[in-house]
């Protein structure tokens, strides 16, 4: 009995049993810090969700013309005026008299846009004036602002000046390939939206324009 209770005491009165504590406490201390560490880096404000990402300006732009004209025709090259001889007309009909034919237009939006232009130019023409109409102020400031909330951006606006109680302005809606434009003066109840023809390639150039 006396010799169980001095080795008892011999284990219990150690001086490496401090050390040990210490050495765990310090690797328990280690690895909180580096858990910390790792969650910091994966919550940490650099992380960024994908979902987060700005729509870039021309994407949504180009949204906007697709969320326009998607009850329109696919873009395709415009008809051609019909050319040859004309037809004769069948026996007991009216023939019109030379002078009194229609002339076929050879330039303008009528031959130069394509199916889907023309459809979507009539859409945008009427989404604008209606958001015109009842600007009783309407300013080169103010008119920009209403293209910009309708997702008409700056670089697609030119030529927006103020000619008295009127504010011009035109509208480069050119898109795969398409060249259409759109003329507009906002002036209240008295707002004109109108088609127009831009260049097939190259910048926008509103002196280059048809109507």
């Amino acid at each position: 009995m006396r010799r169980t209770s001095a080795l008892t005491s011999t284990v219990g009165s150690s001086p490496h049993r401090p050390r040990l504590t210490l050495a765990i406490a310090a690797g328990a201390a280690l690895a909180l810090a580096a858990c910390g560490t790792e969650k910091t880096g994966a919550d940490g404000p650099q992380s960024k969700p994908a979902d987060t990402a700005e729509v870039r300006p021309g994407a949504a732009f180009t949204a906007m013309l697709d969320k326009v004209a998607q009850s329109c025709p696919t873009s395709a090259p415009p008809e051609a005026p019909p050319t040859g001889p004309a037809q004769t007309p069948p026996p007991g009909s009216v023939e019109t008299p030379p002078d009194m034919e229609p002339i076929a237009p050879t330039a303008g939006p009528e031959v130069e846009l394509n199916a889907h232009d023309w459809c979507a130019s009539a859409l945008h023409e009427e989404r604008i004036a209606q958001a015109l109409w009842d600007l009783a102020d309407p300013t080169p400031t103010r008119v920009r602002t209403i293209l910009n909330d309708l997702g008409y951006v700056d670089e697609r606006i030119h030529d927006l000046r103020q000619s008295g109680a009127t504010t011009r302005f035109l509208l480069d809606l050119r898109d795969k390939g398409g060249r259409l434009c759109l003329e507009g003066s906002a002036a209240g109840e008295n707002t004109v939206v109108d088609k127009c023809v831009a260049p097939a390639t190259g910048p926008f150039t509103p002196g280059e324009r048809k109507q």
